[in-house]
């Protein structure tokens, strides 16, 4: 059973992210629900799948086996993806953002390149505060072990005069905790 203060910082990243206009579901860590949330989310339209690095790739199995799921893209595939997934070793409760590899698989990618950005994260691996990514208390120290994007929200600038959404990544962002 979670314990009190986990559901708090849980609960904490939920209302942070979704300040960011970030969107966020919690589901249990199953891959048939799994596959069925990222299946609807992604409809019939080609979807890169960057393999997890953090999260039981069990989980991703059955979503792995649609057809329009790609894991290793051409360059005419990557032209034409609009929503990608990935994996996140953490996230940060106070900002609502995740935390995503970018030195194995397409992480680094993937988390740029398409119009939609799904990020699966396990509830047990949010902290507190972004100083606790590299806290043995939290994470054992995994964030000194990781090269990574933290990403918080769609990507926005409001360089040029009102704001506009997607300019240097995605759009939108959707997260899915994993309980």
């Amino acid at each position: 059973m979670k314990s009190q203060n986990n559901l708090e910082v849980v609960e904490q990243f939920m209302v942070s992210a979704r300040k960011t206009m970030a969107t966020v579901e919690k589901i249990p860590a199953n891959a048939e629900l799994l596959c069925n949330y990222l299946t609807t989310s992604t409809g019939d339209e080609l979807v890169l799948l960057a393999e997890p690095n953090d999260i039981d790739s069990a989980l991703f199995s059955i979503f792995k086996l649609k057809e329009n799921v790609v894991t290793l893209p051409t360059n005419e595939q990557l032209s034409k993806i609009e929503i990608s997934v990935t994996d996140s070793f953490c996230g940060i409760a106070a900002t609502g953002s995740v935390c995503v590899s970018v030195t194995r698989n397409l992480s680094s990618l993937v988390s740029a390149l398409t119009h939609k950005h799904i990020v699966v994260l396990d509830s047990k691996t949010i902290v507190p505060r972004p100083r606790d990514i590299f806290s043995e208390k939290y994470l054992n120290g995994k964030g000194l072990r990781h090269s990574f994007s933290i990403i918080t929200g769609p990507s926005a600038t409001a360089d040029m005069g009102p704001l506009v959404r997607g300019v240097h990544g995605p759009g939108k962002l959707h997260i899915i905790l994993l309980d």
